[in-house]
């Protein structure tokens, strides 16, 4: 028998419940565009002007938000993902946009967005570098809180990529307190990773939240959002979805104690998308070593592995990869008959070959 499990796949959480600051920042919901669910981490300009990460292209969706009505409907923030900065600081020590698709840098595109009666978003992250690889602020947290500010930032979506889970709270609050410092009223978006929820107390409530991209008919991509009550959200402080992908987990169990596993990437644009291989569900019998082969979409050793692994699979839009999963020790025929329980409970609308 196998199931199939579905997940919805969330790239953040919340910071650790805390007391909102009355600063008068978030009394509602945050509300705007960010460009990664279209456009992510389209970088060559010459080959695709019109869709790469750019200057020009949140000029145009500041326009687009104002001219089709969004503005007005309450949508106020231009936000900016990762891949925007120089892969190398200034003399000084600070991020800086990359020069060919930033020329004119990120205060003016502040200043242009402000124009519009709107407010600019930025990204960063935690750890040494973000997600796709670009300077993160480790070390430089003052540092880069104040670049933000000069530039006239109003919103900082902070990532979670290339952090020590054990230091990852710590660094959000430091950036936190390094934001004040600035005194500048800057929105703070926190994206607690996915892969470290094993090590955290979440709440189920995180996960029902729904995201549907590219959900208009217009080229915005702006994201029709069904959230779920949650007891920390409220005024000054907000569950943020950031990005939800849609993957799709298949599990069966094989001769010899194996687990076959198949991650489906039900996303259908953009390139591929890495899935961080301890969310599978049955990962569990990876503890305390499990050796990993991959099958598709190309015949690769992945070695041996354990509960805390940070394996990313890159899945192709539309795409699977299957892996076929061994526990080094474990006693994988009670654990797997109580995780096939579980999930006939919880996954009432589970398929069933």
């Amino acid at each position: 028998m196998c199931r199939a499990v579905l997940l919805l796949v969330v790239f953040s959480l919340s910071c650790p419940a805390a007391e909102a600051l009355d600063n008068g920042l978030a009394l509602t919901p945050t509300m705007g565009w960010l460009h990664w669910e279209r456009f992510m981490c389209n970088i060559n300009c010459d080959k695709d002007p019109d869709n790469c990460i750019s200057e020009k292209l949140y000029m145009q969706m500041a326009d687009v938000m104002v001219k089709e009505g969004w503005k007005d409907a309450g949508y106020e923030y231009v936000c900016i993902d990762d891949c925007w900065p120089s892969h190398d600081r200034d003399a000084k020590g600070r991020l800086q946009a990359d020069p060919r698709r930033f020329p004119g840098g990120i205060k003016k595109l502040a200043d242009y967005v402000h124009s519009k009666g709107l407010k600019l978003g930025i990204y960063g992250d935690v750890g040494k570098n973000t997600c796709a690889g670009y300077p993160g602020s480790l070390g430089y947290y003052e540092v880069d809180a104040q670049t933000f500010a000069d530039w006239g930032v109003d919103l900082l979506k902070f990532d979670g990529c290339y952090m020590n889970w054990t230091l990852l709270g710590e660094g959000y609050v430091n950036m936190s307190k390094a934001l004040n410092k600035t005194g500048k009223s800057i929105l703070y978006s926190c994206e607690w990773p996915l892969y470290e929820w094993p090590y955290q107390k979440v709440s189920d409530e995180h996960k029902e939240y729904l995201f549907r991209y590219n959900s208009l008919p217009s080229q915005t991509g702006l994201p029709l959002i069904k959230t779920s009550s949650f007891p920390v959200a409220g005024p000054g402080g907000w569950n943020d979805p950031d990005m939800f992908d849609s993957f799709e987990i298949w599990e069966r169990p094989l001769s010899e104690k194996r687990l076959a596993a198949a991650v489906l990437n039900k996303q259908e644009i953009g390139g591929p998308r890495g899935f961080v291989i301890r969310a599978i569900p049955g990962w569990k019998m990876c503890d305390p070593k499990c050796n990993v082969t991959q099958i598709l979409p190309e015949y690769k050793e992945m070695g041996v592995q354990t509960p805390k692994s940070n394996i990313v699979l890159s899945v192709n839009p539309s795409g699977t990869a299957l892996l076929t999963i061994t526990p080094l020790s474990s006693d994988f025929t009670e654990m797997y008959k109580l995780r096939w329980e579980d999930l006939s409970v919880k996954q009432k609308h589970a398929t069933i070959l």
